[in-house]
């Protein structure tokens, strides 16, 4: 037996080299590799999966597509949009409505649309400088991409659309200098000119929506062809303006055109082009006068904000005095509803007991008592609560100075050591800046809520910059 077994494993060798194999070590019948089993995934018996099919991988799952949208969108950068729109309706003299809801709407969708053009337009420098992103690494289609922001595009002009015509103008030539930018002027000496311009588009925008929704709804209020109770008939001579849930936007200050906005959204733009001339050293570094520069131009912009806060806003008339009012004249120019002086004569003060249209007399003013006794109350006296012109100096210099401690220290150190890694942490520093620079942006023109609004954003952009890159 022992014989037996040993010469059964001698003569093995040579039966295996005698039996032809084919591919994989399969056998072969008839000179063929014999047909492997069909699983289902394609013609050729498994062996290549079809043409329209992943093959699948790890990573591949649905929190690995979320994500590689979240890098392509550059989530941490959004927190970065609305501040655009609230600085842009406080600097029109109006607290944030309807039109103001549909500008930062507009603005996230055309501000998308540009993150997902902008890396399908680099798709093959970004393979050879970032082969981690999105669409070089595969995670995401090109066609994809391009489609997402063409779609975002058309949601954005959508949305803007819907705050009037004016707002859609502003919004179009928003949207054609994105797609200017990323498609062609990127890569030229006027592509931080290009993304300046666009960052001040997005301020106007938010300006003219609310500026617009605003008119609209005082309009139709008083042609009485709008929708509620009071708009059934037209307003009677001298009646007030309705200030309930049909007006869109309430005045903040005196209401000023769209174009007031202007110097806000230069300064903002201003800030935006210092951005974009670092960023275009992000993957080779290598520049150290560009971050200096932008240094002193940030130091420049914080001081601008803080030297025009005293100065009589643009576009805000001169009030005139009160000797500007005759004695006896039922016209003055500090009451909310006489705008501009009567065209007609005035009478003065009606006789007791009778009406005029137009005539809104005021309460005598209260003697001055001084401060109460203790332990005694009386109405309208807070000695220790500051007031909202006492707290906008302090939140504006707040604000300003957040600014100059977000952008600062990282364009410093990406002068004195201009590696990519310490320019891309300083194109992040100044893509986190605009919110502080937005809300003292808010704050300057008379609108501490709407800043105090926007800095909520910064623990966000924060919490989402630990995570996911902004640039």
């Amino acid at each position: 037996m022992r014989r037996l077994l040993l010469s059964a494993l001698g003569a093995l060798p040579a039966a295996l080299r005698a039996a032809p194999a084919g591919l994989n070590g399969r056998a072969v019948r008839g000179g063929r590799p014999a047909a492997a089993p069909d699983d289902g995934l394609s013609g050729t018996g498994g062996t290549a999966p079809v043409p329209d099919r992943h093959r699948p991988s790890p990573g591949r799952g649905r929190g690995d597509t979320v994500r590689a949208w979240t890098e392509l969108f550059r989530v941490p950068a959004l927190f970065s949009v609305p501040g655009d729109a609230l600085a842009g309706a406080a600097a029109v003299g109006r607290s944030p409505g309807r039109g103001t809801a549909l500008a930062i709407g507009a603005s996230l969708c055309l501000y998308e649309a540009g993150m997902a053009l902008n890396d399908w337009a680099d798709r093959e420098e970004d393979a050879v400088d970032r082969p981690h992103r999105p669409i070089p690494s595969g995670r995401i289609s090109p066609s994809a991409a391009l489609g997402a922001a063409g779609a975002l595009t058309a949601a954005g002009l959508a949305l803007a659309a819907r705050a009037g015509r004016p707002a859609l103008a502003v919004a179009t030539g928003l949207a054609a200098m994105v797609w200017a930018y990323d498609l062609h002027l990127k890569h030229t000496k006027a592509g931080p000119a290009a993304m300046a311009a666009a960052r001040s588009l997005d301020l106007l925008l938010g300006a003219t929506a609310t500026a617009t929704a605003m008119s609209t709804a005082t309009a139709t209020s008083y042609a009485g062809t709008g929708p509620g109770p009071r708009a059934t008939r037209p307003m009677r001579l001298g009646a007030v303006p309705p200030t309930g849930p049909d007006n869109v936007a309430r005045a903040a200050g005196p209401a000023r055109s769209p174009l007031a906005a202007l110097p806000a959204a230069l300064v903002l733009g201003a800030h935006t082009y210092g951005v974009t001339a670092v960023s275009r050293h992000e993957a080779q570094g290598g520049s150290t006068a560009v971050p200096l520069a932008v240094l002193a131009t940030t130091t420049a912009l914080a001081a601008a904000v803080l030297a025009t806060h005293q100065r009589q806003r643009p576009g805000e008339p001169a009030r005139p005095g009160p000797a500007a009012t005759a004695p006896g004249s039922s016209y003055r120019p500090d009451h909310p509803h006489h705008s501009t002086a009567p065209s007609v004569l005035d009478l003065g003060a009606p006789l007791p007991g009778t009406y005029r249209p137009g005539h809104h007399p005021t309460a005598p003013a209260l003697p001055d008592l001084g401060a109460p006794q203790p332990g005694t109350y009386r109405p309208g006296h807070h000695p220790h609560r500051p007031t909202a012109p006492a707290l906008t100096p302090l939140l504006l210099t707040a604000f300003t100075g957040a600014y100059l401690r977000t952008a600062g220290p990282p364009l410093l150190h990406a002068a004195l050591n201009p590696s990519p890694p310490l320019t891309q942490r300083a194109v992040g520093g100044g893509i986190r800046a605009m919110i502080p620079l937005q809300a003292a942006l808010a704050a300057r023109a008379g609108a501490p809520g709407s800043g105090l609004a926007v800095m909520a954003l910064v623990p966000l952009a924060r919490s989402f910059a630990r995570k996911v890159s902004p640039t």
